[in-house]
């Protein structure tokens, strides 16, 4: 489990309540592109068909006609609908250009950019800081060469048992940035069996597709935030964590944590973006302690990632006082922590949830449509040591598709969530455009 949050009690964090600042005016966005693409991207919004798959598969319901009845939309860009990644990672490579756009054409008003670094000290887009070799095709280039560990084949056993499984650690800390840039993105995937570094390409989770992984194009932290910028998007980039694995960490890249807490923010000052327009995430405290001071105004919608592997890890009522003592505003916790099932076999508020709400702490969670379908890869994880990690409270309400509307109604509707981070933005900006939540306005 990651470390929880370490704020020194003598330091009162001075943040803002998010749900005042949530829907602010992009007083500052750049012209509105006069492309027939950026036209199309910001005029109309195409949720696609995720959606009405699963309404059509809800169990009839006040909450399903009422969906269904929103069929025609209009559908809208809301704050409320982050796009994880990017937003189209369901099907689309993560943290590219064609993720991006496709969480912006699907109405996500945030979009994110997970921070990690190169050797050169450059800010780039990657969920880990090693994950080159099952995001990206580094594997099959002459890069592989510059990888943490090369890769390794799987081993089997005389019968055909695999012993041993094909492995790789190949990090941004490697490359240069240009040498970053030279790779192209894939879903992340890896085929542990694997005899050969193109076989180990492999592995994509059966709920999700290749169709669309024909070379995606990785970005810098600084190409993303332009990209937003025309989009008409604003910003949650996360400040991830160094791998202890690679070969470089951070301290020898950047001198200090707080110096690479700091070039995050950099990138958005040089960049002229408002701090109302982003919301710096980490699972660090410290990095929220350090913006607070340092970035105060960037500190202000900063977003404490409160993550929990198990309910016993999860931060009892007075650890969340505390937060809120030393002046947290806002926590994101993973959905199934917001979550249980009552004695009627219904998805309700947790205790965690309530004792959230009661701190005064809001709240954004993460990530809908990040596990496979309920029908054919949750329910069958009943009863066993190991449920799908983002329904683990929740499998005994769990009967079909439909129920990922049910839950995000749940955490909307009764948690009071402030921000769904979802891998297909389609769905999220459906349910708030039909719920009338507040559209993001951009300037002209």
């Amino acid at each position: 489990m990651l470390n929880r949050i370490t704020l020194p009690s003598k330091r009162a964090l001075a943040l803002i309540l998010l749900t005042n600042s949530l829907f602010p005016a992009l007083s500052d966005a750049a012209p509105i592109e006069k492309s027939r693409h950026d036209m199309g991207v910001r005029s109309s919004i195409q949720v696609g068909t995720r959606p009405y798959f699963l309404i059509d598969k809800m169990t009839d319901s006040p909450l399903k006609r009422k969906l269904e009845s929103c069929s025609e939309g209009p559908f809208y860009k809301t704050n409320f609908s982050i796009g994880h990644r990017g937003g189209g990672t369901l099907q689309v490579p993560e943290h590219t250009k064609e993720s991006h756009e496709a969480g912006a054409r699907m109405g996500a008003g945030i979009q994110e950019c997970d921070v990690t670094f190169t050797k050169d000290k450059n800010l780039v887009c990657r969920h880990d800081q090693c994950d080159l070799h099952t995001t990206t095709n580094i594997l099959t280039t002459p890069l592989a060469a510059k990888c943490s560990k090369p890769f390794t084949p799987a081993e089997f056993d005389a019968s055909g048992k695999l012993i041993k499984a094909a492995s790789a650690l190949c990090c941004a800390s490697d490359l240069s940035v240009s040498e970053f840039k030279s790779l192209k993105g894939k879903m992340d995937a890896a085929n542990s069996s694997a005899k050969t570094a193109a076989e180990y390409q492999g592995g994509t989770a059966n709920y999700r597709t290749d169709l669309y992984a024909t070379g995606a194009t990785l970005l810098t932290h600084k190409e993303s935030i332009e990209l937003l910028r025309n989009l008409g998007s604003n910003y949650t980039p996360e400040l991830k964590g160094a791998t202890r694995a690679a070969n470089l960490q951070v301290e020898s890249v950047f001198g200090s944590q707080a110096a690479y807490a700091q070039a995050m923010i950099n990138d958005y000052k040089a960049a002229g973006i408002s701090p109302s327009k982003v919301w710096a995430q980490s699972f660090d405290g410290n990095d929220i302690l350090y913006w607070l001071q340092n970035e105060p105004e960037f500190g202000k919608q900063a977003v404490y990632l409160d993550d929990a592997n198990v309910p016993a890890d999860v931060p009892s009522a007075a650890e969340l006082k505390e937060y809120a003592r030393r002046g947290l505003k806002i926590v994101a916790p993973p959905m199934w922590q917001l979550l249980t099932v009552d004695t009627a076999g219904k998805i309700v508020p947790s205790q965690y949830a309530k004792d959230a709400k009661a701190a005064g702490l809001s709240i954004i969670t993460w990530t809908l449509e990040r596990s496979g379908r309920i029908a054919e890869e949750v329910l069958p994880t009943k009863g066993t040591t190991s449920p799908s990690y983002y329904y683990q409270t929740t499998l005994d309400a769990l009967q079909n598709d439909g129920d990922i509307m049910t839950t995000l109604d749940v955490l909307a509707n009764q948690v009071g969530i402030i921000g769904m981070f979802s891998d297909w933005s389609g769905t999220v900006s459906y349910y708030a455009s039909c719920m009338g939540f507040p559209p993001l306005v951009a300037s002209r």
